[in-house]
């Protein structure tokens, strides 16, 4: 087929060109038609032949290049907690516009803690409920998402929320049309956009050399130490001159998916694991070292769980009847909402929160002075 054939052909220059040129190679050549769309594209905002318009309040974009997998929700979470402390943002109201991403809705919405998955998308259901203070919502057109927000809006409860002092923008890298008061890249240290490659044969959906458009980097999931040597390789790779930090995962304890969670299943010896999210290999590292990893159901990214998916996971914990059933925290979001789990299955079910913090305390301060100079 034409796709095999095209498989083919990257694989020959993989395998006898070990280097830079080789990925120019493939980049520019066999994924051409992608590869000049996107340069296209970015040549037409940059000279102003396509339009971008600023948000009436000030905005702070959460992005990448990559197909999922960086962890834009823990550092939009981080974030967060951030602007609720620097002086000069503590006490303004915080807003996050989402695309909500596979939700089954359409438009501008706000978010409802005691709403679903299907109707926001999994993300912003998780910020909502972990930041009921802050207001969430969802719109495809980030424009007219931000103008929304930037006034008072209606819940679907007919609540009034107040008009936003600042919006994070949760995956808006890409969207130009919109000009954002800053912009933060986010970059796996697992997989550097410098070795990879644009879809369909890598996981790059922008051309690597935009993450030099951005205000800050920060290259994510990091071991919990890295040499500076290191980090300054990472700088001359990424090619980039501005701000480059490091952060890592920390989990905290397990909480239960549902209010009949028993808390006793926490301290089981073994665990079934199920994920729907781009990377989970963190997550089971963290879970391998507490418990035995008997069954590990992996999903795709952002799936809706089905009926046969819950009698799959549910066989599982059949078998090993005193097993914790864990899952990520993003997950439990959708299943949270289902109505087809056996009681048996809600008192053993848990999901481990995640946050995200910078490699050194230096980093950190850099990033806060950088946020609070925001006007």
């Amino acid at each position: 087929s034409i796709l095999s054939l095209y498989l083919s052909a990257f694989h020959f220059f993989v395998v006898t060109l070990h280097n830079d040129i080789t990925k120019k190679m493939v980049d520019k050549f066999l994924l051409a038609p992608y590869y000049w769309t996107l340069r296209l594209r970015h040549r037409l905002y940059d000279k102003g032949i396509l339009k971008s318009s600023s948000s009436p309040v000030p905005t702070i974009c959460v992005g990448n290049i990559t197909v999922g997998g960086t962890g834009k929700t823990p550092h939009t979470e981080m974030l967060i907690r951030i602007l609720q402390e620097i002086p000069s943002w503590k006490g303004k109201h915080i807003a996050v516009l989402s695309r909500g991403y596979k939700r089954k809705s359409k438009g501008f919405l706000i978010v409802e803690a005691d709403g679903t998955a299907d109707r926001y998308g999994d993300e912003p259901l998780q910020i909502k409920r972990k930041f009921p203070e802050i207001t969430v919502a969802v719109d495809k057109d980030r424009n007219h998402g931000c103008e929304m927000l930037s006034r008072q809006s209606t819940g679907s409860k007919g609540n009034r929320t107040p008009a936003a002092d600042i919006i994070i923008l949760d995956d808006a890298f890409q969207h130009r049309a919109l000009k954002p008061s800053m912009s933060i890249v986010l970059v796996d240290y697992n997989r550097p956009v410098h070795t990879d490659h644009l879809l369909p044969i890598g996981r790059l959906r922008d051309i690597p050399e935009r993450i030099r458009k951005a205000d800050i980097v920060i290259v994510t999931k990091c071991p919990a130490y890295m040499e500076e040597s290191s980090k300054d390789k990472w700088k001359k790779d990424l090619g980039i001159e501005g701000t480059l930090l490091f952060s890592t995962v920390n989990y905290d304890e397990l909480e239960p998916v549902f209010p009949e969670g028993d808390h006793r299943y926490v301290h089981s010896h073994r665990a079934i694991l199920f994920t729907g999210i781009a990377n989970d290999a963190p997550l089971y590292t963290y879970l391998g070292d507490r418990y035995g990893i008997m069954e590990h159901f992996r999903f795709g990214d952002h799936h809706s769980f089905s009926g046969k998916d819950i009698r799959l996971i549910g066989r599982a914990a059949e078998m090993f009847p005193t097993a914790l059933v864990a899952t990520t925290e993003k997950d439990s979001q959708r299943i949270s909402g289902r109505t087809d789990i056996p009681e048996r299955m809600k008192a053993k079910m848990f999901y481990a929160p995640i946050k995200v913090g910078f490699l050194t305390e230096e980093e950190a301060a850099l990033f806060k002075e950088k946020v609070s100079a925001l006007k």
